[in-house]
């Protein structure tokens, strides 16, 4: 397989380890119990979609790169400092976590962009949805919470 193809594969694989780390910080600082479930199933969609990438890349020689990607990292870190800082308020949180699943977002429309093998554009199509979903879900789930703090 193309290394240009591995290296999208590895790209979105430590996107979506990202999210899931993302997501699980987001269920342990937020103080509304009703959000913790959403939380972690977004986490553990994530992880499923992780898995998924790294058989995919194993099935074509490629090595799941351990780690996590600059950007993502370093936004998941954001959240952390900037709940701390807020004292983990619910709404910077969330918005923390949207931002997130914003750079997910790009990460797959960059993927998306490229020239992919049918099979892994199907792949990579069918978690973009998802990623969609998760987007739409966290931007719910915050008009919601305003909804209720009003």
């Amino acid at each position: 397989m193309r290394d240009d193809v591995l290296t999208t594969l590895n790209e979105l694989l430590e996107a979506c380890r990202d999210g899931e780390a993302g997501f699980k910080t987001c269920a342990e600082d937020i103080r509304d119990a009703q959000l913790k479930q959403p939380f972690l199933s977004l986490a553990h969609g994530c992880n499923d979609a992780a898995q998924e990438l790294s058989a995919l890349l194993v099935s074509r020689g490629g090595n799941p790169e351990q780690g996590h990607s600059r950007g993502t990292s370093l936004h998941r870190r954001w959240i952390d400092i900037k709940s701390s800082l807020m004292g983990k308020n619910d709404d910077a949180v969330m918005k923390e976590c949207e931002r997130g699943e914003d750079l997910a977002l790009k990460s797959y429309r960059r993927a998306l962009e490229q020239d992919l093998p049918l099979d892994v554009r199907a792949v990579v199509e069918r978690q973009y949805q998802s990623v969609i979903q998760h987007h739409e879900l966290m931007k719910n789930l915050r008009d919601r919470a305003h909804l209720s703090m009003s």
